[in-house]
């Protein structure tokens, strides 16, 4: 194994002599072992045993099980998935900084387009420790070429682990030649009012050399748009706004992250949409060298926020809510009388699904709709309408 990578054993993902005993240990977990019967029904668990042990990288692990488990997933979750890639060159490789909606698919359903347009690898996930609540999992997730944002940390391992993080990013896009997927922000937007944080930024910029714009140059920054028609977890992540509302301690538990992984991947999202927007390379180029990097951070967070509003791709859902929260009926151009009234039933099947105590369905059913609302609502800010 390469020297250098050492330095990185605590939060790498798996290398090839690695993955037989981490096979053992997933493949030992009752667990892991109803998730692969799930995941590929009909198949004898001694077929997928010894299929998992075969691979001998983890790219081989995404393109056999992955791939295949993403396929059958999308027949019974979605109505179809698509991605524009027309401006990037599929031999390049890149940063992609995404909005983030579910813990586990915005990632791995970019992994699956990435392979099936041609783009010879899949990427390297940054996934926070807080989502590795059993053995198998953290097997898992580093099997899928996921690298781990040490979010446990204390405040004086926080700047080492950052460090750390953005070394190996810069590591893996120099000396590995794969590409890396990260969210904007650290967690999911529960509200969709997608932002970059400045401090996502400034993490990459620690790694690499020469200016701070040189350094992000280095990681060849994409802005993703991730455009999901429903998100199945809209009536958790509104149970959760009402949850800190009425308590501000209120704090989600590890279980509280499974049952949102779990809904995320299982419940049904409608249309799916990719959208790459250019690389950031010759943008970066252009900025002033000697402005400050508070400024610089500030500047590029904001250009990756544009080109992730203009990317969406908006559905009748998100007009009809942008129309009920914001623009009252302005946007009726954009859907049916029916499109309206089948988004509103929607609402009420998911809202039904909410327990609580002191339910407040007023509150909750205007998290829900603004939820929807904001795709459209910043999409239309960025292209200048302001009607």
């Amino acid at each position: 194994m390469d020297e250098e990578l050492r330095r990185y054993d605590a939060i790498r993902p798996f290398e090839p002599e690695e993955l037989p005993a981490a096979f053992d240990r997933m493949l030992a977990d009752p667990q892991f072992r109803a998730v692969l019967a799930y995941a590929l029904p009909g198949v004898p668990p001694e077929t997928l045993a010894a299929g998992i042990r075969g691979c001998k990288t983890c790219l081989e692990f995404q393109v056999k099980f992955c791939h295949k488990f993403l396929e059958n997933l999308l027949a019974k979750a979605s109505t179809g998935l698509a991605m524009d890639c027309a401006a990037l060159d599929k031999t390049g490789r890149y940063t992609f900084v995404s909005n983030h909606r579910d813990i586990v698919l915005d990632s791995a359903l970019l992994a699956l387009q990435l392979i099936d347009s041609g783009f010879g690898t899949t990427c390297e996930i940054a996934i926070g420790d807080n989502l590795l609540a059993t053995q198998w999992i953290k097997d898992l997730v580093r099997l899928n070429k996921s690298f781990i944002v040490e979010r446990s940390a204390s405040l004086r391992e926080m700047l080492a682990s950052s460090k750390r993080m953005a070394d190996y990013m810069h590591y893996v896009i120099g000396r590995k030649h794969d590409n890396i997927w990260i969210a904007q922000r650290e967690g999911r937007a529960k509200d969709s009012d997608d932002r970059t944080q400045p401090a996502i930024l400034k993490m990459m910029a620690m790694g690499g050399e020469g200016t701070a714009v040189q350094r992000l140059g280095q990681l060849h920054l994409v802005p993703l748009s991730i455009s999901y028609e429903y998100d199945p977890c809209d009536w958790l992540k509104a149970r959760e706004f009402q949850l800190r509302r009425d308590n501000p301690g209120w704090k989600k538990t590890k279980a509280d992250d499974v049952m949102s992984m779990k809904t995320g991947i299982t419940g049904f999202k409608g249309r799916i949409y990719y959208h790459c927007s250019p690389c950031l390379d010759g943008w970066l180029g252009s900025l002033d060298p000697d402005m400050p990097k508070g400024v610089l951070f500030d500047t590029v967070a904001r250009r990756v926020d544009r080109d992730i509003h203009l990317g969406y791709r908006l559905y009748p859902c998100n007009y009809v809510a942008a129309d009920m929260v914001r623009f009252g009926g302005a946007l009726s151009d954009r859907y049916t009388a029916a499109e309206r009234d089948a988004f509103l039933r929607y609402i009420d099947g998911q809202m039904a699904k909410i327990d609580l105590p002191q339910r407040d369905d007023d509150f909750l059913r205007r998290c829900m709709l603004t939820m929807y609302a904001n795709p459209a609502i910043n999409q239309m800010a960025a292209l200048g309408d302001n009607r």
